[in-house]
């Protein structure tokens, strides 16, 4: 039922908005930057529904709170509070989700408002326009906390992989109009095969991990020897998930959104030719292959944020001081830092894959 609320607000309008307009103007300034955004709003974006910012403003809220918790030492001890802190965290990570999606509402209404989105334009239209925007995006987080909390599963994820799904048909005809139509069947097959290949390898890819075993050596409490069991430390191959690709995607698309916006996107020089270069559209094109160092630039981003991410969301000393404490170690190292040490060495083979 979440599902269908979240795909019939996908196509509710919001009020005083001219749509048609919108569409028309997505059309003629269409780029990598607006294609990646409207692939996640589930083409609520280009129709302009109350759903338009979608559920973006909560991950990036999300990714501001765990860095800032880095920096923040308030922060991350109320982390340490157990469930207690994760209340509060959660809190505050609605709040600034609320903050980035009154501001961001603003931003679109006052910059595709003086466009001709909003016809007619006055202060009411645009605090209507700013109003929906933000309350729908706040009614998209709190659809994804309520799936998370029933069990489901990650309510968040629950809510990008439908939109995402929603554009499916849509794509599947466009590759047939593109790469199958007038060029046989073996042109089909083709397409097909790199579907599934893709799909299985993200899958096996996903649910990789290297486990690092750990000793607990036996103790004596009350009367009983306890303890003495052997486990595992799980680390995902995929520690930092789909975090760096949406990370450098937004980065490389940040500057054509801001051409196109000021009408600069289709200029000559140095500035645009950087904009062209970053756009996926121009890669490994025979024609054009001196825009391929986009490809480059983005495959070195991805990396660079898979280290990066996983450097904040997992801390080596702290596992190998918490092993040290419940009297654990690895075998063949030695408790503390050199334990430290051997799963930050794990780690940068792991994530480089």
């Amino acid at each position: 039922w979440m599902i269908l609320v979240i795909r019939i607000g996908s196509q509710l309008p919001v009020p005083g908005v001219d749509s048609d307009f919108f569409k028309e103007w997505f059309a003629k300034n269409t780029g990598d930057a607006f294609n990646f955004f409207d692939a996640f709003t589930g083409g609520s974006f280009t129709q302009m529904s109350i759903f338009a910012l979608n559920i973006t403003p909560y991950i990036t809220s999300s990714i501001i709170m765990q860095l800032l918790t880095i920096a923040i030492p308030a922060l991350e001890e109320m982390q340490r509070d157990g469930e207690e802190g994760r209340k509060k965290i959660t809190a505050i990570t609605r709040y600034v989700t609320v903050g980035l999606a009154l501001f961001e509402s603003v931003a679109m209404a006052i910059g595709f408002g003086r466009q001709g989105l909003i016809p007619n334009m006055n202060f009411f239209k645009g605090l209507t326009v700013v109003a929906c925007l933000t309350a729908g995006s706040a009614m998209l987080m709190w659809i994804g906390e309520r799936i998370t909390e029933k069990g489901v599963g990650n309510g968040i994820s629950i809510v990008l992989t439908i939109n995402i799904v929603s554009r499916v048909p849509s794509d599947l005809s466009l590759l047939y109009e593109n790469f199958i139509k007038g060029k046989g069947l073996l042109a089909g097959v083709i397409i097909v095969a790199i579907i599934v290949v893709m799909v299985v390898f993200v899958l096996i890819l996903n649910g990789a991990e290297r486990r690092i075993p750990v000793q607990y050596s036996r103790k004596m409490v009350g009367r009983k020897l306890m303890g003495g069991q052997t486990t595992n430390i799980p680390l995902k191959v995929n520690t930092a998930g789909v975090i760096p690709v949406i990370f450098a995607s937004s980065i490389m698309s940040f500057p054509g959104v801001i051409a196109q916006l000021a009408g600069k996107a289709n200029g000559t020089g140095i500035g645009s030719e950087i904009i062209r270069g970053l756009s996926s559209n121009n890669w490994c094109n025979p024609n054009q292959l001196q825009y391929s160092w986009g490809l480059l630039l983005y495959i070195v981003l991805c990396v660079f944020f898979a280290y990066f991410y996983t450097s904040i969301t997992f801390n080596p000393l702290e596992v190998a001081d918490n092993i040290k404490k419940q009297g654990g170690f690895i075998p063949g190292i030695r408790p503390g830092k050199p334990t430290s040490d051997y799963l930050t060495k794990i780690l940068n083979y792991i994530i480089f894959i």
